[in-house]
């Protein structure tokens, strides 16, 4: 199936009433997520991962993915209009953006925003309908060790560049493989560390597990801060639409943000933060005014705003073609792949046809919903931000709570979630990523089953990993990840800093 026929078979997959719900329910919750600041669409898609169980696969996969690239669209508002970043790829945008508001062209600013993030996010999806197919097929070539190389490749990667100190990221990707075999074994059958608890001997429910992990430990958090009501700057209708000098300053930026961006999304780590730091400092090089930074500058929301929602498209390209996340949010979104029965990876497009292009068709639509929810609805989504704090902690908990016991119907499930969300709450007080004990449960099952495969095929020959060319180098690189923190240190007081100006201005 040629790229453009396999678009219309995804468009032809939105003419059903449950998926196009599901598309128009993710991108409002996306951008909803994105203008409260904290929740963060982790932490949202940890939430809502139970409740798509009633949905097809199709359906569940586009609402989780909704939910990611919609928040990058709904982070900026607030970081124009009242100085918070709703999302950590919305920091830059604060130094221009309210900028730009404090002399009355908020709305300008949203809109320039919103273009920017219309036009990256739609030139990513082509970027990500041609480049996933052509990475798939080049992994078609894998093998069980290529596989193993490849899972191990994305625990050391993942686990380093979430920051903090090496050993503390090992023995989080140890727990989190441990808690992995949980269960029965899948070759022989055998029950390992149940304790003669008969709930566990299918597994530590994964769903429970993130819901805590991200969403209770996040109302945990939330609720030790109390605030006062947030003042937020009016914006009408009319005020929406930029000049024609500012039209003229934006349209390269854009341009300039997507081409930024992109490519940071196929680097392992927080490659949509990187790339707004990148075309911040990018776009202050190549200004005509680069005075006005950090007082109002349209090149420094329009350049930003573009990279982060291109770095969104960007990371999906390794999940698709390869099935190893290369960040947080894509890991959530293969733990909704797999607990739909759906392997991402070089066989996605072959096997199931109608969830790849329904993904990428349903980006393309999602863009221009996005498009039309940001600039008419911006009032009705910041006045979410005048909500009592406990009403949102207590619907989010409930939310939870439904979810998860409706999976399996299960009080059990209900008190891992608990106990998850208690361990989040206290990693996030020792500030540990409880991103690097989630990916191991995500993916432990296929480095366990390939593994075990390799041996197999080589009769318990180790060596037989060094003798295959692909797995060799995925490891070289996966260990070499592990000294490349400290390779930088070294190099770094020796080589120029390419986002100085943008420190100086922070």
């Amino acid at each position: 199936m040629d790229p453009l026929q396999g678009l219309l078979h995804g468009f032809s997959a939105l003419g059903d009433p449950q998926v196009m719900l599901a598309l128009v329910a993710g991108v409002f919750l996306g951008t909803l997520v994105g203008v409260l600041p904290g929740l963060g669409p982790v932490g949202a898609m940890a939430i809502l991962m139970p409740l798509s169980f009633q949905l097809d696969s199709t359906a569940a996969i586009i609402l989780m993915a909704g939910i990611f690239y919609g928040a990058q669209y709904g982070g900026s508002t607030t970081s124009i209009l009242v100085n918070i970043p709703g999302e950590s790829t919305s920091v830059v945008t604060c130094l221009d953006g309210y900028q730009m508001t404090k002399r009355g062209r908020a709305g300008a600013a949203l809109t320039v925003s919103a273009v920017g993030s219309f036009i990256a996010g739609t030139i990513s999806v082509v970027l990500l309908m041609f480049f996933a197919p052509l990475l798939a097929q080049f992994a078609l070539s894998f093998g069980a060790a290529e596989y193993f190389a490849l899972t191990v490749f994305g625990l050391l990667v993942l686990s380093r560049l979430t920051g903090g100190a090496l050993t503390l990221a090992m023995m989080l990707v140890g727990a989190g493989l441990a808690l992995k075999t949980i269960g029965q074994e899948a070759t022989y059958g055998i029950a390992r560390f149940t304790f003669g608890v008969m709930d566990l001997w299918q597994g530590v429910e994964l769903t429970a597990v993130v819901v805590g992990l991200f969403g209770i430990a996040e109302v945990l958090s939330a609720s030790e801060e109390r605030g006062g009501m947030v003042q937020v700057m009016s914006v009408r209708l009319r005020e929406l639409l930029p000049t024609r000098e500012e039209w003229g300053r934006s349209w390269v930026p854009m341009l300039r943000g997507t081409a930024v961006g992109f490519p940071f999304g196929l680097i392992p780590g927080p490659a949509a933060i990187l790339s707004t730091f990148a075309s911040y400092a990018v776009e202050r090089r190549f200004s005509k005014h680069p005075e006005e930074f950090g007082k109002g500058a349209i090149e420094g929301v329009a350049g930003p705003e573009s990279a982060n929602n291109a770095a969104a498209g960007g990371t999906l390209v390794p999940l698709l073609s390869l099935g190893v996340p290369f960040a947080p949010a894509t890991a959530l979104l293969l733990g909704a792949f797999i607990i739909h029965g759906i392997r991402p990876g070089p066989l996605l497009i072959s096997e199931h046809p109608e969830v790849f292009w329904g993904l990428v068709a349903s980006m393309y639509a999602g863009n221009v919903m996005l498009l039309i929810l940001n600039l008419p609805l911006v009032g009705l989504f910041v006045s979410f931000l005048k909500l009592p704090r406990d009403i949102l902690l207590t619907a989010i908990v409930l939310v939870s709570a439904v979810g998860v016991y409706s999976v399996n119907n299960s009080i059990f499930d209900l008190i891992v979630m608990l106990a998850a969300g208690l361990l989040g709450y206290a990693m996030r007080k020792f500030r540990l990523s409880p991103a690097t004990l989630v990916l191991p449960l995500v993916i432990g099952g296929l480095m366990e089953s390939s593994f075990m495969q390799m041996l197999l095929i080589s009769r318990g020959d180790m060596g037989y990993l060094l003798t295959r060319p692909i797995a060799l180098t995925l490891l070289v690189l996966g260990v070499g990840s592990l000294f490349a923190p400290v390779m930088w240190r070294y190099l770094r007081p020796r080589a120029a800093d390419p986002l100085a100006g943008v420190r100086e201005t922070l």
